[in-house]
């Protein structure tokens, strides 16, 4: 575990810090910064492979479920992808602004839930100008030396193209939420690797808790590999960043037992269990992990899961494959002997590569380029194009080379793509450089594009460009043996297919032994024949009741979920799909002040969804 604990930093004033066009680089590797690698939370949200689907859904039904509410925040003013996460204190729910369809200003909507069959729009908080807020909204009462009441808190990330935004996390006095009052904005980590700045890291996601008289948030860290970031926010008006922490040492599985390899912190809960307050971390491609934070200032790592070495629920399909990972969030179920976890995955297809002298290779498809799928491939012949950053040194396609082999590095993937269509290239194949994050790793490319698109490992580079890998080869975070090959060197020709492999699903794991119980699918999820025309069929997040054996589950396209649980495994109690479709981002347990609870569903397209289960 890398662990450091900070002293008080200074809420830093200035000029407004440059950004890059691309997402920046999490580890302090600063050649390689920026080239659109896919190394944060914020990029699982920031293409439209994810979180983009606006096609069709599945026929509208119910069981056990009955609608109490909804609010169209828009009123059929259409603003698709515009609301993100919930949360609700009282009367009032607490809905986040995302960047979709247009971003100049997100912040959080505060929705009256008095009656829960009639919900009210009262105001916007508005974020800063050029920053949205998606995941991990939360409300909770202080009483601590400097304040008492009800502290908001949302997260802050930058507008695509923006340089006008700020990160960190936003804290709002909504004692009275008819009137909201800002306590501090844009507050986080200011302190990148080799970077001077006036304003925070982006920050993905946060979530607060108390201990004693002590208050506490830990964000998401966009920027660095010490992702964990940890705030002092007794005084919620200075808040002190106490710690920042990684576990990528922790989690990581051997490269090629996760199919990405990409780890980073998503998501976090924190829960007081048999006296010591646990951190349940959401680490993507690394799985699932506990912290104990009893002194904040110094995490201490406990257990971790491990992805099984063939994915479960594909299993039972008859499919032997490497589990896609996608770690997104969890949360501690009633009584804590359990958490149930979501694994977001919103490609339904992997594909399956060979080259010519039949050596078969793995591939990771980019985001924002046409999909390899069950109607389309890429075969052919290859060329090596180099780093491919300068338009004019391409050579042009011909009948012998349709595929472009490009190195990874000095400049970002949309730019060697693009440049390898400008010259006619039907398609493209980066392959990792040396240093970190680099050799084997098979990481998920940002990347825009109308050509087919797919990262490869350096060794595999090798193969498709020169035929073999060299006896000497070697390959390390210090560097490596340089590929020989000129431009323009013919390499072997390749043939690239799509599987079927589902979306993002369900799973149970024992709190003690971290070891996985079961898992749940929405049965379309796992049929091809629902891979497109029905929106994104894959989880996106989990809330587990308080006092019963119950989780409530929202996948997009999917509706909501009800599930129960035990040592005997998942099973689905009740579900909702209205007869619009949905596109649910969040879901949210809320115990009413009227004595009831609730369970509150964040729809993507529309607003605020009131449910409740009744079997």
């Amino acid at each position: 575990m890398v662990a450091k604990k900070i002293g008080t930093i200074a809420l830093a004033m200035g000029m407004a810090l440059a950004l890059s066009a691309g997402p920046a680089f999490a580890h302090d590797d600063t050649e390689y910064v920026d080239d659109g690698v896919m190394d944060s939370g914020k990029e699982t949200h920031t293409h439209d492979a994810q979180h983009g689907g606006d096609e069709g859904h599945l026929p509208a039904s119910s069981a056990n479920v009955i609608e109490i509410g909804n609010l169209d925040l828009f009123e059929g003013m259409e603003e698709p992808g515009r609301i993100a996460d919930v949360s609700a204190y009282g009367n009032y729910a607490y809905l986040t602004a995302f960047w979709e369809p247009e971003c100049a200003r997100g912040g959080v909507y505060v929705v009256d839930i008095t009656d829960p069959s009639a919900p009210e729009l009262v105001t916007l908080i508005p974020s800063h100008r050029g920053t949205f807020s998606g995941e991990g909204s939360q409300v909770i009462h202080l009483e601590t030396e400097s304040f008492s009441g009800e502290v908001l808190a949302y997260q802050n990330e930058i507008c695509p193209g923006e340089t006008k935004g700020v990160g960190g996390i936003t804290l709002v006095d909504v004692t009275d939420p008819t009137h909201p009052k800002k306590l501090v904005e844009g507050f986080g980590d200011f302190s990148v690797a080799g970077k001077a700045q006036t304003k925070s890291n982006e920050t993905h996601s946060v979530r607060m808790w108390t201990d004693g008289d002590q208050a506490y948030a830990v964000l998401v860290d966009d920027l660095e590999e010490t992702d964990i970031d940890i705030l002092d926010i007794t005084n919620p008006s200075k808040p002190v960043l106490i710690s920042e922490t990684s576990l990528d040492e922790q989690t990581a599985q051997p490269l090629g037992e996760v199919h990405g390899d990409a780890v980073f912190l998503h998501d976090m809960v924190v829960k007081e269990i048999d006296g010591v307050q646990t951190m349940l971390v959401s680490y993507w491609d690394g799985g699932y992990a506990k912290l104990n934070v009893d002194d904040p200032a110094h995490p201490v790592f406990i257990a971790d899961t491990d992805f099984a070495a063939v994915d479960p629920v594909r299993a039972q399909f008859g499919e032997s494959v490497t589990p896609e990972g996608n770690a997104h969030q969890a949360e501690f179920t009633f009584g804590d002997e359990f958490f149930i976890a979501t694994d977001e995955d919103f490609d339904p297809y992997r594909v399956t590569a060979t080259m010519e002298d039949g050596t078969a290779f793995t591939a990771v498809q980019g985001s924002d380029v046409p999909a390899i799928d069950a109607d389309s491939s890429l075969t052919g012949g290859t060329r090596f194009l180099g780093l491919g950053c300068d338009a004019a040194t391409i050579p042009a396609a011909d009948a012998t080379a349709s595929i472009a082999m490009i190195e990874r590095g000095v400049c970002d993937f949309t730019v060697k793509v693009q440049n390898a269509q400008a010259a006619g290239y039907g398609g493209a194949i980066v392959f990792n450089r040396t240093g970190v994050d680099g050799c084997e790793a098979l990481v998920s490319m940002l990347v825009t594009a109308d050509i087919p698109a797919v990262f490869v490992s350096r060794t595999d580079g090798f193969r498709i460009v020169t035929g073999a890998v060299p006896a000497d080869y070697t390959c390390d975070d210090a560097g490596g043996t340089a590929i020989s090959a000129a431009v323009g060197t013919t390499g072997q020709d390749v043939d690239i297919k799509a599987v079927f492999d589902g979306w993002g699903y369900v799973h149970l794991y024992d709190t003690a032994t971290m070891t996985e119980v079961d898992q749940y699918f929405v049965p379309e999820s796992q049929d091809a024949a629902y891979a497109e025309g029905f929106g994104d069929l894959s989880v996106h997040e989990v809330a587990t009741d308080p006092s019963e054996n119950l989780a409530y589950i929202s996948y997009y396209a999917a509706g909501f979920r009800v599930l129960s649980y035990g040592p005997g495994g998942l099973e689905e109690v009740g579900h909702y799909i209205d007869d619009d479709g949905n596109n649910f981002w969040g879901v949210e347990v809320h115990e009413h002040p009227d004595g009831q609870k609730y369970v509150l569903a964040s729809d993507r397209d529309s607003g605020l969804y009131i449910f409740q289960y009744q079997p």
